[in-house]
């Protein structure tokens, strides 16, 4: 079964998500760098289209909620 067009656009969402945290708490993200800009600097083009700051949001809160529970 392919994944459609949103799904491959959450994964790549949350792919980015969480390398833009590994490279804040590393110190390798330029200052001012937004997490918003970094995650559509690393999306696939192909997917970008489909991309907003609402459906970042809505993954990062997802994300975030996820791994509260987990404390």
């Amino acid at each position: 079964m392919a994944l459609t067009d949103r799904e491959k656009a959450v994964a790549a969402v949350s792919n980015g998500i969480a390398a833009f945290s590994l490279a804040q708490g590393s110190g390798d993200v330029k200052s001012g760098i937004s997490m918003y800009d970094f995650v559509l600097r690393t999306v696939p083009k192909e997917v970008r289209e489909g991309l907003d700051a609402g459906m970042i949001d809505e993954v990062f809160e997802y994300v975030a909620s996820a791994h509260g529970d987990r404390q």
